[in-house]
């Protein structure tokens, strides 16, 4: 499996009964030794070992990821707001009106405290429609390639999670199937998420903008039009799974109340499951939000997780880095 930052490791599976500490090399070096990890390699230990009560096929190995906050960043809005505003700036030279017309003047002028949640989908569908598929996905690659977080200062995909990555190998290495089911744009995602995270675009799921299928000047095209067919987030979430996937999955992992649905319904099914919460709790590395956050609101989840056992990790305690090094 290729990712922007490859573990490699000699992978010893043991059983559920064998300490960690019998690993010959570390699978997650990135986690600190504790209660989470350990959980994270028991389970997996669990479903592969052929000899446990609890194994699992490799075809039934489903593993579903959030994107948003769950493998990067989300701060201070999400990534794909992000880009829908540099594409507003970008394209304003062919639209002067939009100097004085709300909200494209917000965004050129700075004023981005003053745009409302309809502001933002008015954008997003004037940067995101009336163009091909192609015509679309080459635009978001140029942004990834070039664009800088505007408050770290580095390319969006660096702000990618090194303990996720290692997390996705080490799944993948012991014959899981990976997918990402998150509220971002599937088109957005797929136009870099496979070179990032490893993942083939066909097991990217994600919010649907329509298409039309046109005829123009004789070449064939799938074109993004302004309507929005699933809004992939909540309860949406497990019936995309099963309409996308076709499975439960065995193990699900978010960040958000957005993500509470897809949790409950993957440890909802029968023998061993793993659920995960990435709570953002440090204010050094990433930032420090959960219940009262606008963006990536932990709160429902958190109660529940508590409840139910779900690991919650404490990026503070529970990573040791949280980017890849350079």
């Amino acid at each position: 499996m290729k990712t922007k930052i490859k573990t490699t490791f000699a992978l010893v599976v043991a059983s559920l009964s064998l300490p960690v500490l019998a690993q010959t090399s570390d699978p997650l070096p990135s986690w600190n030794d504790g209660q989470v990890k350990q959980q994270i390699i028991r389970f997996v230990n669990q479903v592969t070992d052929s000899s446990s009560p609890n194994y699992v096929a490799p075809a039934d190995r489903i593993a579903t990821f959030d994107n948003d906050g769950t493998l990067w960043s989300e701060k201070p809005m999400y990534f794909q707001i992000l880009f829908a505003l540099d594409q507003i700036k970008a394209q304003a030279k062919q639209h002067p009106e939009w100097s004085k017309k709300e909200p494209y003047s917000l965004v050129l002028s700075g004023q981005l405290d003053k745009l409302a949640l309809d502001d933002v989908l008015t954008m997003v569908k004037e940067t995101h429609t009336g163009m091909s598929s192609d015509e679309f996905t080459e635009t978001v690659k140029v942004w990834i390639a070039t664009a800088k977080h505007p408050v770290t200062g580095l390319p969006y995909t660096d702000m990618v999670f090194q303990p996720m990555l290692e997390l996705l190998d080490y799944l993948d290495e012991n014959q899981f199937k990976n997918f990402i089911v998150s509220g971002g744009g599937n088109a957005f995602m797929r136009a870099w998420a496979s070179d990032v995270y490893g993942i083939p675009s066909e097991r990217i799921v994600g919010t649907r903008l329509s298409t039309e299928f046109v005829n123009e000047d004789g070449k064939y095209q799938v074109k993004r039009t302004a309507g929005i067919e699933v809004v992939d987030d909540k309860a949406e979430k497990p019936q995309q799974i099963y309409q996308h996937i076709g499975k439960r999955p065995i193990a699900s992992f978010g960040n958000s109340d957005g993500d509470l649905q897809m949790l409950q319904w993957t440890t909802s099914g029968d023998g061993a499951r793993l659920a995960l919460y990435v709570h953002h709790t440090d204010a050094q590395r990433e930032w420090k939000y959960d219940r009262e956050s606008e963006v990536g609101r932990l709160d429902k989840g958190l109660d529940e997780a508590k409840q139910k056992g779900w690991l919650v990790v404490d990026m503070a305690k529970d990573w040791n880095q949280v980017y890849p090094a350079k």
